[in-house]
């Protein structure tokens, strides 16, 4: 929290914000404002300043993640390659009247029919901590939340003035346009941070494969995304003959990525990356100097087809298999090792996802002006961050202080401590210390007990390992 003390205009402002950063990470309740003032202790003081603290221009929100992003750098070696996620989230809302709020489609509905939440949506960057180079587990750190509203659509009535300035709006407010805006940010605040000149991954999905986003690419910035199984590619044009006319962009078309994935043409190669918690021998298919309408011949892309690994529900059951992958890639000199690796630990933004809005509530609070809704589910996210790099700058030191794992989880020493027992943890030592008990004895004396008819300590038990 010291570091952030930028991000405030007063000291005691700065103080209210670490109060209330504090109650977020443990609040038991509704992560609302008031739960967090609640958790904090603040709950027979006046309430109104911490809402003045996100409704006027006394938090700088995007100074925090700042910081979220300088701890990344300084985590990593200057040989590791620095790989970002992006992807977009929704956030549910029931309240008409919430600014930026509006129909979406829920991704999680079923794919044979289309369902629609209310609600609002942000867009997020993680960046991979990794632990060393090569295949390795990371985590990832959110460095970025920012709220991307859609433009108001006007009545039926409205005037064409009105009807120009919505689609004007309309252009501007576009997921992937600023998706592209944040990608520039993105780089322009890592050369601040001293990393001019080192390469940029971007992992994303299919929905930000698109003209918009491969077309306005900064230097220095590698994408890798996932495209369809039948799309349209072609090879490098062959030299042209001498005559009138321009020289051509794309030469003959190659199969599509499903035809090329079925094809005996084209060989399957090993290779070793990090997933699902331990090294796995991936077999894909890499098809170079190829060209895609999309990226308007601006870039020589490579094509990546991964075959699903098999897996067993149990031990006795047939092997399953999940659906290939396709991707593309604007850097062909990247190697397929790092490009495999970064790709696979995109799965760590959705893990993001999951933790803010279970474990910290983000999206739970009951605000709907402007600078609210978008700086208290920010402000969330950027404490998640925080945590996180506390948590692994504690562990680079050595220190193994942490609450005994419960009973059904496996007994590895080696395990990856999840958000629930770093918040778990920060939780017991605040209480601790602010009732004076030595929490660690509580476990000892549970083991002592031969019988599962008594139970000692339960509520100290309960309390230090509540989860949502």
């Amino acid at each position: 929290m010291n570091q952030s003390c930028g991000a405030y205009k007063q000291s005691r402002t700065a103080q209210r914000a670490r109060s209330l950063a504090y109650g977020a990470l443990t609040c038991l309740g509704r992560h609302t404002i008031t739960g967090m003032l609640t958790a904090s202790g603040r709950q027979f003081v006046d309430w109104t300043s911490a809402y003045r603290l996100f409704d006027q221009e006394r938090i700088d929100v995007g100074h925090l993640f700042d910081v979220a992003l300088s701890g990344v750098l300084q985590g990593l070696d200057s040989d590791q390659m620095i790989v970002a996620h992006m992807d977009d989230t929704l956030l549910k809302k029931t309240g008409k009247k919430v600014t930026g709020s509006g129909w979406r489609r829920d991704p999680l509905g079923p794919p044979f029919h289309s369902n629609f939440i209310w609600g609002q949506r942000f867009l997020q960057m993680s960046m991979a901590l990794t632990e060393k180079t090569g295949a390795s587990q990371s985590r990832a750190i959110p460095i970025d939340f920012h709220h991307c509203p859609t433009a108001k659509k006007p009545g039926k009535s409205a005037d064409e003035k009105v009807w120009k300035t919505y689609r004007q709006e309309q252009k501007q407010t576009n997921l992937s346009k600023q998706a592209s805006e944040r990608i520039k940010l993105l780089r322009q605040r890592l050369d601040q941070e001293g990393a001019k000149g080192r390469e940029l991954v971007i992992s994303v999905d299919g929905s930000y494969s698109n003209t918009t986003v491969l077309k306005s690419l900064p230097e220095e910035v590698t994408l890798i995304g996932r495209i369809r199984k039948d799309t349209k590619l072609y090879s490098f044009p062959g030299q042209s003959k001498a005559g009138v006319g321009r020289n051509r962009v794309y030469g003959d078309r190659l199969p599509t990525p499903e035809q090329i994935r079925q094809s005996d043409q084209y060989k399957w190669e090993k290779v070793e990356a990090w997933a699902a918690g331990k090294t796995h021998q991936f077999d894909i298919k890499v098809i170079k100097d190829i060209r895609w309408r999309v990226a308007g011949g601006q870039h020589d892309l490579k094509l990546v087809i991964i075959r699903p690994l098999g897996y067993r529900l149990t031990k006795k059951s047939r092997m399953l298999y999940r659906k290939p992958a396709y991707l593309i890639c604007t850097n062909p000199e990247l190697s397929i090792e790092k490009l495999l690796q970064a790709y696979l630990w995109r799965w760590e933004i959705g893990v993001n996802f999951r933790d803010e809005k279970t474990l910290l509530g983000c999206g739970e609070a009951q605000v709907r002006k402007e600078k609210t809704v978008e700086k208290v589910p920010a402000f969330i996210v950027a404490m998640y961050a925080l945590l996180h790099l506390a948590s692994y700058r504690v562990s680079k030191k050595g220190n193994k202080n942490s609450l005994p794992r419960p009973r059904w989880y496996p007994s590895d020493k080696g395990y990856r401590q999840t958000s629930s027992d770093i918040i778990n943890l920060l939780r017991t030592q605040m209480w601790a210390k602010a009732i004076g008990y030595n929490f660690s004895s509580f476990v000892n004396q549970q083991r002592r007990i031969k019988t599962q008819k008594n139970t000692a300590n339960a509520l100290t038990s309960a309390l230090f390992y509540v989860r949502k």
